[in-house]
Parts: C-alpha cells; sequence; structure tokens
C-alpha cells in the first residue's frame, strides 16, 4: 500500500518556525493501530488523517494522533489538513468542514490565511489544585490556575511564560497536559503548552489550546478579538475571535515544507 504523506509548518509565515504537522489524505479509514505506528514513525507532535465524510454537514472526517496517543482536538494539524486540501487537493468550496470528536469544525481561507471555527471551552477556576504546580513550574508567581481540558496556569508576566523551564518528569506524573499564559506586551496574550502525558515535552503552537485560552482571555481582557503569540522555540502567531459562548475562530498561515510517499 502507498500512501501519499504532505508536511506543513502552521501557524507560520515563514519556513522552520510553527508548528510541523504531517497530513496524509485517506478513502476510508486505515486500521487504528496502524494509524498510530505511523505517527510514531513521523515523530511530530501531530499526524493528522482525513477521509471523504458520510456526514450529513460534513466534507471530512479528521481524526489526530500524537507519537503516543489519539487526541480529540488539534489546531495546527486540522489548519495543515486545510491548507492541503486548498492548495494541493483542489478543494474548491467557500467552507470547508470537517467532522471530528469535537463536533463539526468549519474552516474558510481568505487569501493566504486561513480561519477555523472551534468550540469555546471556557477553563473554571480551581480554588484548590495539586501541591506540586509550584514545583514543576519552579520559582514563579502563579496568579490563578484553571481547567477545561487542560489545566491552565496564569503567570504574572510574559517574561516568566519565556523562561520557564518545567520539570516534564513531575508534570507526566500529575498532568497529561497543561498552559501557561499571561498578558503579552506587543499582542493581548502568550502562552506555552506542555503535553508530556501525550509524548509531547513542548507543543510549538496549539490551537486546542487556543479553544481554552480565547474565552479565558476575551472575558479577561473584555475584547472579543485577539492577538496571540505562543512562546515556544519556533513560535506561532495566532489571531482569535470569541463568536459566542459556544465558538471561537482562530486564524493562522501555513508554508509547504514536502510531500513524499509511504510504503506500508
Amino acid at each position: 500500500m502507498k500512501l501519499t504523506i504532505y508536511q506543513a509548518d502552521a501557524f507560520a509565515n515563514q519556513l522552520f518556525s510553527g508548528n510541523p504537522a504531517a497530513v496524509i489524505p485517506l478513502q476510508i479509514w486505515l486500521e487504528d493501530d496502524l494509524m498510530q505506528k505511523i505517527a510514531l514513525e513521523n515523530n511530530l507532535s501531530e499526524t493528522v488523517f482525513f477521509v471523504p465524510s458520510q456526514t450529513a454537514g460534513a466534507d471530512f472526517d479528521i481524526r489526530w494522533f500524537t507519537p503516543e496517543v489519539e487526541i480529540n482536538l488539534c489546531g495546527h494539524a486540522t489548519l495543515a489538513s486545510a491548507w492541503v486540501l486548498f492548495s494541493k487537493l483542489g478543494f474548491e468550496k467557500d467552507v470547508l468542514r470537517f467532522n471530528s470528536k469535537s463536533g463539526i469544525l468549519s474552516v474558510t481561507k481568505k487569501a493566504d490565511l486561513i480561519t477555523m471555527e472551534f468550540p469555546s471551552w471556557k477553563p473554571e477556576r480551581l480554588d484548590v489544585y495539586h501541591d506540586s504546580l509550584a514545583e514543576i513550574l519552579g520559582d514563579l508567581i502563579i496568579t490563578g490556575v484553571y481547567k477545561y481540558r487542560d489545566i491552565l496556569v496564569e503567570l504574572e508576566t510574559e517574561e516568566a511564560v519565556q523562561k520557564c523551564a518545567p520539570d516534564f518528569t513531575l508534570m507526566k506524573k500529575h498532568f497529561d497536559k497543561m498552559i501557561i499564559t499571561a498578558p503579552g506586551k506587543k499582542v493581548d496574550f502568550v502562552s506555552r503548552f506542555f503535553a508530556p502525558g501525550a509524548g509531547i515535552n513542548e507543543d510549538p503552537v496549539t490551537g486546542s489550546a487556543h479553544s481554552q485560552l480565547i474565552p479565558f482571555w476575551s472575558e479577561k481582557l473584555g475584547k472579543n478579538k485577539l492577538h496571540a503569540l505562543q512562546l515556544s522555540k519556533r513560535g506561532g502567531e495566532l489571531w482569535c475571535e470569541q463568536i459566542n459562548v459556544e465558538r471561537v475562530t482562530m486564524s493562522g498561515q501555513c508554508v509547504f515544507y514536502m510531500q513524499g510517499e509511504i510504503n506500508i
């Protein structure tokens, strides 16, 4: 069996930045174990697969795999998949709709900017949280701790987010995924995302984290349109909007890296 594989840097406007994703279009699903093995072989934060959908209102069904597990939502790999469909596979509709484990995800393209509509996951404040958190993150002032899918830790400054050097071994014992965030100097907010429980110590740019960050900062700053930076080594830029209590959008660019063939 031969499969076409694409790789693109998502939430980036130049190569070797943003978050790389492997994109594999299929006509029918492979066995779950095989898709997981391919994701492990690729050794990127995400490998994404999609097939033509039989679901009403959807164009494709989509699934995302880290090197270790399947996850329920991934922004950068969805962005990369949309870019492949628009730019390489000739998808011509105005709106592209993916059916996923997190519902229908709508994607539109205008010039070189791709906009994704995702669920809004507002995190709720935790009055009590694990006492290892301070040890995991080091000598930082924690402003607040919140949770929806992931633990979200608010820090005082952009510098604190940038300089944070987590203990990933200890983090993995207590948390699968963690977001740290603070107000930005030149943008509305900055963040970093850690997922040692999913086999990724730090993810370069994370759309699913922004499903939580957008409602969090929209309420805190009193504005619906937000500009965000993820402060990983590769870095990533997102233009975000809180549409309503149920939906957010995040927009970014994508840069093509390679196309190849998998022989199985």
